[in-house]
């Protein structure tokens, strides 16, 4: 299996790593790991699907489009 070495790290990213390694109960090679497979490996959302898929959603529920108007009034509900 190939290794590979890091260097320069940022002491501030070093440091979240190695809390989230502790938080996930994994070694910092580990944690690494994940996360690169997270980042480069994860399946690439289609935004088009995605949009057809929310509409698809939003007709078989019957619920309204989501309007400026509307948006603007669910977020002033209930503020003075």
């Amino acid at each position: 299996m190939p290794t590979i070495t890091l260097k320069n790290i940022p002491e501030e990213l070093y440091e979240r790593l190695k809390e989230s390694a502790a938080d996930h109960r994994r070694s910092l090679n580990s944690e690494i790991i994940v996360r690169l497979e997270h980042a480069l490996l994860s399946a690439r959302i289609d935004p088009d699907a995605f949009l057809a898929g929310a509409d698809a959603r939003r007709k078989r529920l019957a619920l309204p489009s989501l309007t400026e108007r509307h948006l603007k009034a669910i977020k002033n509900a209930g503020r003075p």
